[in-house]
């Protein structure tokens, strides 16, 4: 592609392939994204694949929803988990005191 060897300016910025598109075009086949160049010393078009920042956005927050979700039912399990050992301590000393 000429776009790895010279310099060359973005004709149509990056988009969603069609159906058609990503039938047709190869470069669409990797992110779904493609973006139309114009190369600077030969009279080329040609389409280079790329990334939507809207979906690399909505990615990203679906992944902090992902972790904080987590984390907060990793919580709930410690507290819950810390609640029986102190019921398991408290009826041991209860037990304890009970036998003298």
């Amino acid at each position: 592609p000429c776009w790895r060897v010279e310099q060359f300016v973005v004709a149509q910025a990056c988009t969603q392939c069609s159906d058609f598109e990503m039938k047709m075009v190869p470069a669409c086949s990797s992110t779904g994204f493609i973006e139309k160049i114009n190369c600077a010393s030969s009279p080329r078009h040609e389409y280079k694949s790329c990334r939507s920042a809207a979906l690399e956005a909505q990615r990203f927050w679906r992944f902090v929803g992902s972790a904080l979700g987590v984390a907060v039912a990793a919580a709930a399990l410690v507290v819950l988990r810390q609640r029986v050992l102190d019921r398991r301590a408290l009826e041991k000393v209860r037990k304890q005191i009970e036998s003298i």
